[in-house]
């Protein structure tokens, strides 16, 4: 044996560490839109796992760091172009911003993840599974909630039925959200990556280094079974749950009702243009005919059509002061016993006024019935925190910029009480919370997504919109002007739905529901628990001083 050896042998497990980081960005972009591989979520941790597990600070830090990158470009390749269209400028501003905010907004987080994991595993911790589950839980909420949020690319969305579809276990899973949201899904999936690496170190002892087993051989792999059974004691009780749920849906609190969602898939700049006011609401009024028109599968012959939904911003006009435009909706919708949800902006003053990205009802003699006023607005692109200006400032139309509108109360609408969300709304299922304990029967969500022309941007988001029919047990009708727009029912899975890219609607029939879950009581107490755990795990004495 020559003296290098050790040296080699120590830069060869290096390089495959780096390498298994490699291919755990693979696995995890693959688990997502376009590629919709359900398998590949659970294959990405277990590569990442094996890569931290027992690894320096240092090192651990840097693998998570480049992880967390590599993930957020694989998942949101779409983001810089659409920066750059978005505010008209150069492509390497808009790649620029994507960094910067990538890293702030996503690597931090896993470097905070693999700290905890990387020393859990060095001190040879009891619960090594839980904790990794627990940290991983930590991260994602942390970026979910911290600074603006980010929660784009969570693992748990990889097992709902809008990516992996009705499959037996990804819907099973899924419903976990009615308890700990898309969080406790993804802790599933971590726990059990967690114990397949426990099982392979232990029983494969070349991953340590070594050709022997060495003296402690037996002890870790007691450990590593232990490890084994917990996990499988998790994932056999989270099917279990699903399976329950999925045999006992909620019961329905009233009469079925009829939606229809348009999808006129207008050009993002013509529907800003005074000029086309007359044809884009025409455009919707002659989609919005062909659904009325169309029988529904399943349904009575006179099943008419209760409330038809447009996205947000499907008209640009202001809707409360155009009387004549409301009378045209009136004839020809309203005349057929329907109410009309649409978003459109908002304005309140005259010397200084305020504009509002706004939902209204309009009921079926023309009159606005209530509204609604985006709460969560998109920084950079609905208003410009720190004074912004510049680059990155862009006017559409007679609107500049919005203000956030005041807490609203569920909208009465003729198919029940709907809880609204605003396009990126949607993403955040504290704001649905607030609706449905305000007494909504259904959630609805009005989003503009053409102003991004990707595939992959557009089925991500329907998925993560479509978890908030779970957590809730609601069914879900989403009205987006490009696509999908779709109907959802209380368990995750899709009634009916659009392509992206395409004009046309769905119709469906829905169900009111009353039914208060775990998760609409207690919110993120699942996530809150995991972030104590993780902090716990810091807590306690190392068996080893830190090492870099």
């Amino acid at each position: 044996v020559t003296p290098t050896a050790p040296a080699d042998g120590a830069r060869r497990r290096g390089l495959s560490r780096w390498a298994a980081v490699a291919a755990s960005v693979a696995a995890f972009v693959g688990a997502f839109p376009p590629w919709n591989i359900a398998a590949a979520a659970w294959i990405s941790p277990v590569l990442l796992l094996a890569a931290l597990r027992g690894q320096r600070t240092g090192p651990a830090l840097a693998m998570a760091g480049v992880w967390g990158m590599g993930a957020a470009t694989g998942v949101t390749d779409w983001l810089p172009p659409a920066i750059a269209l978005y505010y008209h400028q150069p492509l390497a501003l808009g790649a620029a911003l994507f960094a910067a905010a990538a890293f702030a907004m996503g690597a931090v987080d896993y470097m905070a993840f693999a700290y905890v994991y990387a020393r859990a595993t060095r001190d040879a911790a009891p619960g090594v599974a839980l904790v990794a589950g627990a940290a991983w839980v930590a991260a994602e909420f942390g970026r979910s909630r911290l600074l603006t949020g980010n929660p784009w690319g969570l693992l748990g969305y990889t097992q709902v039925p809008a990516v992996a579809g009705d499959g037996w276990l990804g819907l099973r899973l899924t419903q976990l959200a009615d308890v700990g949201g898309v969080y406790m899904v993804g802790f599933v999936v971590v726990v059990v990556a967690a114990a397949i690496v426990e099982l392979a170190f232990a029983f494969v002892p070349v991953l340590l280094g070594s050709s022997e087993a060495g003296p402690d051989a037996a002890a870790r792999r007691k450990n590593a079974a232990t490890e084994a059974l917990v996990a499988a004691t998790v994932l056999v009780t989270a099917v279990a749950y699903g399976g329950r749920r999925i045999d006992r849906p909620p019961v329905p609190s009233g009469p079925a009702h009829t939606v229809a969602a348009v999808q006129a898939n207008l050009d993002v700049g013509s529907r800003w243009d005074e000029t086309l006011y007359a044809a884009n609401l025409g455009r919707y009024l002659e989609l919005t005919d062909a659904a009325l028109d169309r029988a529904l599968d399943g349904a009575p012959d006179d099943a008419r059509v209760d409330l038809v939904v447009w996205p947000e911003n499907a008209v640009s006009f202001f809707v409360d002061r155009e009387p004549e435009y409301r009378a045209l909706i009136a004839r020809r919708i309203g005349s057929r016993g329907a109410a009309l949800l649409v978003g459109a902006p908002r304005t309140e003053g005259r010397m200084e006024p305020r504009f509002f990205n706004s939902a209204f009802l309009v009921d079926p003699s023309g009159e606005v019935a209530a509204h609604y006023d985006k709460e969560h607005l998109l920084p950079f692109a609905e208003y410009f925190p720190f004074g912004a200006d510049g680059a990155l400032r862009r006017s559409f139309g007679r609107v500049r910029e919005f203000t956030a509108g005041d807490a609203t109360a569920a909208l009465p609408t003729p198919a029940g009480r709907a809880a609204i969300a605003i396009c990126n709304e949607a993403m955040f299922p504290r704001l649905a919370r607030r609706r449905v304990a305000d007494g909504a029967d259904f959630l609805v969500n009005l989003s503009a997504d053409s102003w991004i022309a990707s595939h992959e941007f557009a089925e991500h988001q329907f998925a993560l919109v479509s978890l908030r029919a779970v957590e809730h047990r609601r069914y879900l009708v989403r009205a987006s002007t490009s696509g999908p727009s779709a109907v959802v029912d209380p368990l995750g899975r899709i009634v009916a739905r659009t392509e992206p890219f395409t004009a046309g609607s769905v119709r469906a029939r829905i169900e009111p529901i009353d039914f208060e879950t775990f998760y609409a009581r207690w919110g993120d107490l699942w996530a809150w628990l995991c972030v104590l755990a993780a902090a716990l795990t810091l807590l306690r004495p190392s068996r080893n001083r830190p090492e870099l």
